[in-house]
């Protein structure tokens, strides 16, 4: 993500700080006894919160709902689709599998060190600070909170004041429903989150964009705290000719203008190679229509952008190329219409930062390699989408790109399947989580050996070395 994703530099809309910073160094003190009291630590502990927690999702869905459609126009169906609904799943696949998560691994001994026996075992790292942006304010806030509660850590979260509904919603239920001796959400700006990152925590977990992050480890740097971060950039799709369009323009349609385009791994913009590129945006135009009806203002399915500077921001983008559909907006709505560029310089504005927004620019490439030394020329992206049928084109943007994460023929969705880290690479993020991935990000690794002192076998590495010692030991060794 860029700076138009997780902005943390605006003030809450009400002008007032919603946590006060005196109420901070004691909030963190409080979480910090709570682990080193051993709370979160048991298996139960972690199961009953994570239950909890899936009982607050399901029972105040109602709640959440109404303040998703109020801070981003998300419809009850995007909303559960792609907040509510994938955090309990991605907390019923923790719970499955969260005991051989945890089991200790064990690991085979040299033979200079038999007879003994080692193993590898999960620990938490404490308490965690966990920072979410606002385009997916629910999801972003508690899929790593799921993941922080199974390594069995004390956490506390900072949603966006920029998604100020949900984050009060967030203040009040996640309270009411988990431990508050060990969990805890911190609301406010700027002065907040600068207090809270001079406390000293055990992990930082930030979702936002690449000049916050910098902040968020140097501030972290003074701890040796580790950190995540989950940035993002500009995820390019890479069109060849012989694809289904119809199709592939449906998909891109979908994975775009969800959320009003508003998502880290949604396409940024499209490599058409050859001649698809004319066919290609007239079944975009189609497919809008077809999903969002002739005047999507109107649609019950579609959202509106986060606040005003965003809005101007991105009106601002339609200038960059050919408005092929779309491009009417309304500033009081903070409406701007699902939108197709074409005739797009490289260089052009549109081109230069993460739309993150409804905005969709056509480029055309020559060939596949030229949609390669395209793509390698930038940063390396969260994601990066081929529409393809060719298996040596899947192998080469495989083994010739690199990006956070690679999906053919289907954007956005890998993020859907449970076992499939998500994370970002180079100036798209460091880190990674959901599932698995997440209880790893969150724990330490220690590692264990237990040699008997029953029958001293290490009495060959003891001075003095003689001869018949150092034989042995060169062959051991």
């Amino acid at each position: 993500m860029t700076n138009t994703q997780a902005d943390q530099t605006t003030a809450p809309p009400s002008g007032e700080p919603l946590t006060l910073t005196t109420e901070i160094p004691p909030t963190v003190a409080r979480l910090r006894a709570a682990f080193a009291s051993g709370r979160t630590k048991p298996v139960s502990w972690r199961r009953a919160q994570l239950g909890a927690l899936r009982r607050m999702l399901t029972e105040e869905t109602a709640v959440l709902e109404r303040a998703l459609q109020a801070d981003l126009g998300k419809s009850p169906v995007e909303a559960h689709t792609t907040e509510i609904g994938f955090v309990v799943n991605e907390i019923d696949h923790t719970l499955r599998h969260l005991a051989s998560w945890l089991r200790p691994q064990k690991v085979s001994v040299p033979m200079a060190l038999a007879p003994a026996k080692a193993r590898r075992v999960r620990e938490p790292l404490g308490t965690v600070l966990i920072v979410a942006p606002w385009n997916y304010p629910v999801n972003l806030s508690l899929a790593p909170l799921v993941g922080a509660i199974a390594a069995g850590n004390a956490a506390l979260v900072k949603p966006s004041e920029l998604a100020p509904a949900t984050s009060a919603a967030l203040a009040d239920l996640v309270p009411r429903y988990l431990d508050t001796e060990a969990v805890a959400v911190v609301e406010g700006g700027v002065p907040e989150s600068t207090a809270l990152l001079e406390e000293r925590f055990d992990h930082i977990f930030y979702t936002g964009n690449g000049a916050v992050a910098r902040i968020v480890m140097s501030a972290a740097a003074k701890h040796l705290t580790p950190v995540t971060l989950e940035l993002g950039g500009k995820s390019p799709v890479i069109v060849e000719p012989g694809v289904d369009l119809a199709t592939t323009a449906r998909r891109l349609a979908w994975g775009k203008f969800t959320n009003a385009g508003q998502t880290c791994v949604a396409p940024d913009y499209v490599l058409a190679v050859g001649d698809t590129a004319e066919p290609l945006q007239r079944e975009l135009s189609a497919a809008i229509t077809e999903m969002f009806g002739a005047d999507p203002s109107q649609s019950a399915d579609y959202g509106r952008i986060v606040n005003e500077r965003h809005f101007a921001r991105l009106t601002a983008l339609l200038e960059s190329g050919t408005v092929v559909t779309g491009g009417q907006h309304d500033a009081d709505q903070r409406y701007l219409a699902p939108t197709v560029l074409a005739d797009v310089d490289p260089d052009s504005p549109v081109m230069a930062e993460e739309i993150f927004g409804p905005i969709l620019p056509v480029l055309r490439v020559p060939d596949l390699d030229a949609a390669i030394a395209f793509v390698n020329e930038r940063d390396k992206p969260l994601a990066l989408y081929g529409f393809t049928d060719s298996e040596e084109t899947k192998r080469r943007l495989t083994t010739e790109t690199s990006s956070g994460g690679l999906a053919f023929g289907l954007p956005m969705a890998h993020l859907a399947v449970p076992d499939l880290p998500f994370g970002g690479v180079g100036e798209s993020g460091m880190g990674a989580y959901h599932s698995a991935a997440s209880v790893e990000t969150f724990s330490h690794t220690k590692s264990v050996l237990d040699k008997s002192l029953f029958m001293d076998t290490m009495r060959v590495a003891y001075a003095p070395i003689t001869d018949m010692k150092e034989k042995l030991l060169r062959r051991l060794l």
